[in-house]
């Protein structure tokens, strides 16, 4: 399964983007449990910012909550981003896990947000 990634890019500080992610290959919906979003900073691991589960419960790091929204539609997950601050410059990767514990990542885009 290869999932895709789009809606990075440049924005100004207080600005938003919204990404997308789906699966570029055939993948039953029904065996997908949780849908999720990491970032990774220059020089700093990858950290989950974003989870959804089937059910549509979410989870989000302390620093994106109230300004970042996610959610998912069958096999794609979204992730809207508004009043963008430069530390939320990153490469985003989507994840997908599967209930037998497959898991599965976008190949990330890149966003920056200029102060």
């Amino acid at each position: 399964v290869q999932l895709q990634a789009f809606g990075g890019g440049l924005v100004q500080a207080g600005g938003s983007l919204r990404l997308s992610c789906a699966a570029s290959t055939t993948i039953s919906i029904f065996s997908i449990n949780v849908m999720a979003w990491y970032r990774q900073a220059p020089g700093e691991q990858r950290n989950l910012v974003a989870s959804i589960t089937r059910s549509g419960r979410t989870n989000y790091v302390d620093s994106v909550k109230g300004r970042f929204t996610i959610s998912r539609d069958n096999a794609k997950v979204n992730l809207q981003m508004n009043s963008l601050k430069p530390e939320d410059t990153a490469v985003y990767y989507c994840n997908f896990g599967e209930f037998t514990g497959n898991q599965y990542w976008g190949r990330g885009t890149l966003v920056t947000v200029s102060s």
